[in-house]
């Protein structure tokens, strides 16, 4: 018994450590004085935080990947909550359905979805930049978003609901009041977990932002040179992701 308890924890705790040290090696790496990651590491320090805060191409980088975070956020929730309210109203295998085809995008390469959209706002003569981004990043985080509104929709006791109307509010007031508040925990949630999304990605950014966002600009400073500041600019987008996705966990009140 023992031992068929110890393998399985053994090879998670491996899988952990698998996937965990390359990103402490890059914010390790982050706050070395040399001019090399690389071992030895001489001293520690904020040199490299310094050099990469003045750098024009990271501070437009980084206003362009706050606009494109927000901007997704804030759609993904509106988007996803008004087709949540939708699928709450179909049956369920109906609901179902049109839940697997917002997922069909999840399905596919990201290679093969950026270039697709590329092709799509070059045809339709839609501009490259931010709006095209947040459009693109849309087609990833909206199913997420509407799946788990829905599910939170479908646990909810409809009599609260109910109740309201039969008390004389308007099917507008009855959602301000009893449906929003209930549902509120899981839409901060959910903004906050599409925000994470958005930040992470890199091969739609690429090919439809039209300009630098952190995760391209990575790509950029890879093709010239090796140094420390990649290790900065990649720490920073580790440290905001992993906060934006715990608070938006606890947010939720998600237990797995």
């Amino acid at each position: 018994m023992t031992g068929d308890r110890l393998l399985p924890r053994a090879y998670a705790f491996a899988m952990l450590v698998f996937l965990a040290v390359p990103l402490a090696l890059c914010v390790l790496f982050s706050f070395t004085t040399s001019n090399s990651a690389a071992f030895p590491i001489p001293a520690f320090g904020f040199d490299w935080y310094a050099r990469v805060a003045g750098n024009p191409q990271f501070q437009a980088a980084a206003w362009t990947t706050a606009e494109i975070t927000v901007g997704c956020g804030a759609a993904a929730t509106l988007v996803g909550l008004v087709t949540a309210l939708g699928l709450d109203r179909l049956e369920r295998r109906a609901a179902v359905a049109v839940l697997l085809v917002l997922c069909l995008p999840l399905m596919l390469p990201p290679l093969v979805l950026g270039l697709s959209l590329l092709t799509f706002f070059n045809m339709i003569g839609l501009k490259l930049g931010v709006a095209a981004t947040i459009l693109g990043h849309l087609l990833f985080t909206l199913p997420i978003v509407a799946s788990v509104l829905y599910a939170r929709l479908a646990t909810m006791d409809g009599s609260a609901v109910e109740a309201a109307r039969d008390l004389g509010a308007s099917p507008l007031r009855a959602f301000a009041t009893v449906t929003l508040p209930a549902i509120g925990p899981s839409l901060v949630g959910c903004m906050l977990i599409a925000m994470a999304l958005s930040l992470d990605d890199f091969v739609i950014a690429f090919f439809v932002t039209g300009s630098n966002t952190l995760s391209t600009l990575i790509w950029g400073m890879m093709r010239t040179t090796l140094n420390p500041s990649i290790n900065v600019v990649g720490s920073i987008i580790i440290a905001v992701s992993v906060a934006i996705t715990a608070l938006g966990l606890n947010v939720t009140r998600y237990r797995g």
